[in-house]
């Protein structure tokens, strides 16, 4: 799959470099991390293995922590996509779409609630717990976005929904990749305790 634009091709490692990305679609070379705009993870370095309690191969998982820089001036709001690059078809899978967060500088929590969520691909509004079959390594793109108007999008809002949606307002945008390999879960002993 390398049917992505040179600017984005450069920003992803090759197993990541699905041409379905929603930032494939949204950004370009002039809007990428465009006045220093970067999406980062108190949690992991960016190429970095996300760890376990943020996939479905621990019982507790939550989504994991991210922190961005300032946006350039005008942003209105920031969207948050993440998509699983490793996916076949023209898609890759959804696992979170958020957005209502502040134009400016900030973070979400590990775990915490986003202000409004869209569906991800298993029809829910919530992070969709990495699960690859054991062994088997899949790339997680965190895809940040600006946009130069405030989104009317309710929650529970699709994939396509929210990119229609910005389509055109984007001022800028950052990348932020992570792999995950799948792993024997927890054994469950310590769930049969409670």
């Amino acid at each position: 799959m390398t049917d992505l634009p040179d600017w984005l091709t450069a920003k992803l490692p090759p197993a990541a470099r699905h041409p379905g990305l929603a930032i494939a679609q949204l950004g370009d070379a002039r809007t990428l991390a465009r006045g220093g705009f970067a999406i980062t993870s108190p949690a992991f370095d960016a190429g970095e293995e996300l760890d376990p309690c943020f996939t479905a191969k621990e019982e507790d998982a939550v989504a994991p922590p991210l922190e961005w820089s300032a946006p350039p001036p005008g942003a209105q709001e920031l969207v948050l996509i993440v998509e699983d690059a490793s996916t076949d078809g023209d898609k890759p899978q959804c696992h979170w779409l958020v957005w209502g967060l502040a134009g400016q500088r900030g973070k979400l929590l590990e775990g915490e609630v986003p202000p409004r969520a869209g569906k991800n691909a298993a029809g829910n509004s919530e992070w969709l717990l990495p699960d690859p079959p054991v062994g088997e390594k899949r790339e997680y793109v965190f895809q940040l976005f600006a946009t130069d108007l405030p989104l009317t999008l309710m929650p529970g809002a699709s994939r396509e929904d929210l990119i229609a949606s910005i389509k055109g307002s984007i001022t800028a945008c950052a990348i932020l990749t992570a792999p995950f390999t799948g792993v024997d879960a927890d054994d469950g002993m310590a769930w049969d305790e409670e």
